[in-house]
């Protein structure tokens, strides 16, 4: 593509490093509720070294390490030319993976935690889809505050290192799908508190399971639908259990009068990171292999980490 002019209030930005997201790959297939104008460039978040910067600009000098913040389209290019109050400076000393993946889904598990219920030492939260990123957040994020978890995760090969890799992060319980193929599923949990909360992206029978563990007046998050599969629930959840039925996206909160706020957010979790308390599993691949990256990331090559972009 050729140069884009940098206009007084632009700052041009070399991009360092962009993950492929599930979302990303919606948009291209055209499937996702919010689509940028065409022609597009893909990636909607990433991490830049500012290259240089328009005579207007106030904040932000060559040499800055910057995220778009909210999240914006177009960081799958080795230089991108954006707006200053798109852009959210950051730590040189973050490591340039997590910076680069630290707006979506780390995000959505801090604000997922706090925005629905609330949640005190010693609470208990469930969730599907356990080694999903945004899971293994969540439960980093919990144990931080004292809260326990249960997690679910698929029947597959490899689901015992699976167990294990969540135990290390802070998990108190891990069940494969077929582990819950009981008459009371609440006999599992033994020294645990029944979980006021629940977090689902697979939907079908795995978000059936979340709702079986939750206790009375119990609230569900659905933040995503992996199986594409719908959620069923039973009128007795309903009329006995008094249950409640929620739906998070995080593009709701990216609002300019939130900007602020999710700022705060995204500087507390890079910090988390820093300081080695927020580990999730990723892997770096030079832009050139971008590729095998996609394929990776679209599960032609069985389960793999978070692709990111290195360029």
């Amino acid at each position: 593509m050729e140069g884009v002019e940098v206009k007084e209030k632009d700052v041009c930005v070399k991009m360092l490093a962009a993950p492929i997201n599930p979302s990303d790959l919606n948009r291209i297939e055209g499937v996702y509720p919010v689509r940028p104008p065409l022609p597009a460039v893909g990636g909607y978040e990433g991490v830049g070294e500012v290259l240089s910067v328009g005579s207007a600009v106030k904040h932000l000098s060559p040499g800055d390490w910057v995220i778009p913040s909210p999240p914006s389209s177009g960081m799958w290019q080795t230089y991108t030319v954006k707006e200053e109050s798109v852009w959210h400076k950051i730590s040189k000393d973050s490591p340039v993976e997590y910076a680069a993946t630290i707006t979506v889904n780390p995000l959505t598990s801090l604000r997922m935690l706090q925005d629905f219920v609330t949640l005190n030492s010693g609470d208990c939260i469930v969730q599907n889809g356990a080694t999903s990123i945004v899971g293994q957040c969540i439960i980093q994020l919990a144990r931080l505050r004292g809260i326990h978890s249960i997690n679910i995760i698929r029947d597959r090969a490899g689901s015992d290192e699976a167990k294990e890799m969540l135990k290390r992060l802070g998990a108190d319980e891990v069940f494969t799908e077929s582990q819950l193929e009981v008459k009371n599923i609440k006999d599992l949990l033994t020294n645990l508190p029944e979980p006021a909360l629940g977090f689902n992206c697979v939907g079908g029978n795995s978000a059936s399971l979340v709702l079986k563990f939750l206790r009375h007046g119990g609230t569900m998050v659905t933040y995503g639908g992996m199986s594409k599969k719908p959620i069923t629930v039973s009128t007795s959840s309903f009329i006995f259990k008094d249950l409640s039925l929620r739906g998070f996206w995080l593009q709701k909160l990216m609002n300019p009068d939130k900007v602020n706020e999710s700022r705060n957010m995204i500087d507390h979790l890079l910090c988390l990171a820093r300081e080695g308390k927020l580990k999730y599993e990723m892997e770096l691949v030079s832009f050139d292999d971008f590729h095998t990256a996609l394929d990776k990331a679209l599960g032609k090559l069985g389960s793999q980490p978070k692709q990111v972009l290195k360029f």
